[in-house]
């Protein structure tokens, strides 16, 4: 009977080691299953992260270069008007000048062939100061623009 009683704690105790061996493995697959999987999670965060990043830098050039593109045009639309401009005020200049001498010629004239009557000197003195006051004002139009 001893043998019988020696035997069964042995059996019992090979039977527990023998339990606790596939639970190890099991734990052993466990570990190396979630450290695989934390690593396979690492690795896709990181690839996102490196595809966002470039994805951005892209987007980044393409509207770094549309928009210097188009400041580009704006540049040379804003140029090419302030270009007609200044040479439409340059044109009026010109003929408030042309008007302005030959009322100054028809002032002269009138002035030599005047009659005591006659208050038409009066009324070429306040043409000649209207022409003059918008002349001033385009040419400080005209410095406003440049």
């Amino acid at each position: 009977m001893r043998d019988s009683i020696t035997e069964t704690p042995m059996r019992n105790a090979q039977t527990d080691v023998y339990r606790e061996t596939p639970h190890r493995k099991r734990r052993g697959a466990f570990f190396l299953f979630a450290i695989l999987w934390l690593v396979l999670i690492a690795c896709g965060v990181a690839g996102a992260k490196w595809y966002s990043d470039r994805i951005q830098q892209e987007v980044a050039s393409d509207l770094e270069r549309q928009t210097a593109s188009q400041i580009s045009l704006m540049q040379q639309d804003y140029d090419e008007r302030m270009t007609k401009l200044e040479n439409g005020y340059k044109a009026q200049l010109a003929q408030m000048e042309s008007k302005i001498q030959s009322l100054n010629e028809l002032l002269t004239f009138t002035k030599d062939n005047m009659d005591t009557k006659t208050d038409n000197s009066n009324k070429l003195y306040t043409q000649l100061a209207e022409v003059k006051k918008q002349l001033n004002e385009l040419k400080k139009s005209l410095d406003v623009l440049k």
